[in-house]
């Protein structure tokens, strides 16, 4: 039952961000609010100079930037600032809500949700957290108590949050990227590869991943030798490392890009996945069913791409290797794991039951219903 539109244009604040991981669940929930509600009016609230900026307008939306970020873990100069910038930011944040005058005010995560959902909810906004791991960071755990909803993506977050607010949706995908089928022969042209050749994914997140990267370079030709196909998606910093090594190789079965922007074709060429562990790569891989290496980044705010990739081991969903043991373990793993057609199956079968393909629609209904029983 969507809301009735006698009464005015539904206004919907959407918050947080900082890295891809927040930013396209985000997204990823306006399109589906968009497509339920014609004229919706949906405003973002991001941290300046961060990823969002550039990326929400991008998708078609209007954005306003905080000066807003994370508390520094070492003791750092940075940190001086911490204060005046929560204080800019609550001040702006109360300023755009007033202006804007939201019926619901969505966190997705990262250092502008904070500030936002914290005046929203002391002026009894209806407001939604959407926690995207298995492990809350401190913002969104103090939050919990005050927000109205708190839509999850795993099991056992009673934990962490007031139980009869948790409702677990999953984590929203991009629905083009998941959708893969009957894609193959276009893939393979798109990445000049040849067919019934077995194919490797490395993605390392938006940020690249220098151990991951670093690995897969010192073992380029154990793959050449074993005749894999390697798509490898180094980000910025390691790309041109990358592509004179792939060069040197003169093998045509690796593929070097910076960034990969026709995810489903990688996708639905990958044989195995190697990948970082935030909650949104997860999700992705869950919902295309492809068998992963799991290798989560060590420094992640309190370790929570360790705890994802846990709970996937648990269901026998996933394999991880820590970061350390990159070097040693990694490449022979998957080339253990690419001659093990059963072992691939198990894994696949067990990613596809904890897939959530439909958690935008899900968050969609939870927005909704707040705003229909305001």
């Amino acid at each position: 039952m969507e809301p009735s539109h006698n009464r005015h244009k539904i206004r919907v604040i959407i918050s947080g961000g900082g890295t891809g991981g927040h930013i396209f669940p985000a997204i990823a929930i306006a399109n589906t609010l968009r497509a339920r509600i014609p004229g919706i009016d949906i405003l973002f609230i991001g941290a300046k100079d961060k990823m969002e900026m550039e990326k929400v307008p991008a998708a078609g939306y209007p954005i306003e930037g905080l000066w807003i970020s994370g508390l520094q873990r070492k003791l750092t100069w940075k940190n001086l600032s911490f204060p005046f910038k929560v204080i800019s930011s609550l001040i702006k944040a109360r300023t755009i809500i007033n202006r804007f005058k939201p019926d619901v005010v969505v966190g997705v995560g990262g250092f502008a949700s904070g500030p936002v959902l914290r005046i929203a909810t002391n002026k009894s906004i209806p407001s939604v957290i959407q926690e995207q791991n298995s492990f809350p960071g401190i913002t969104n755990r103090l939050l919990s108590k005050k927000v109205n909803k708190i839509c999850v993506a795993y099991d056992g977050m009673e934990k962490y949050f007031p139980k009869e607010k948790i409702v677990l949706t999953g984590n929203p995908v991009r629905k083009d990227v998941i959708e893969i089928e009957g894609k193959k022969d276009e893939a393979h042209k798109y990445f000049e590869l040849e067919s019934g050749k077995k194919t490797v994914l490395v993605i390392g997140g938006s940020q690249g991943a220098l151990a991951i990267n670093k690995s897969i370079h010192a073992d380029l030709g154990k793959f050449i030798k074993h005749n894999f196909q390697l798509i490898w998606q180094t980000g910025k910093y390691y790309f041109e490392t990358a592509q004179a090594a792939a060069k040197d190789m003169s093998s045509n079965g690796i593929r070097v890009k910076e960034f990969i922007d026709k995810m489903d074709y990688a996708y639905s060429l990958a044989d195995v996945i190697i990948s970082r562990a935030g909650a949104i790569a997860i999700s992705e891989i869950c919902a295309v069913g492809k068998p992963v290496i799991l290798v989560p980044l060590p420094t992640a705010a309190e370790d929570h791409q360790t705890r994802n990739a846990t709970s996937l081991v648990q269901k026998n969903a996933a394999i991880m290797v820590c970061d350390a043991e990159v070097n040693s373990k990694l490449t022979d793993m998957v080339i253990q794991l690419l001659n093990d057609p059963d072992g691939q199956q198990a894994l696949s079968r067990n990613l596809i039951k904890l897939s959530h393909a439909d958690a935008a629609d899900k968050i969609a209904d939870e927005i909704l219903a707040l705003i229909k029983n305001q």
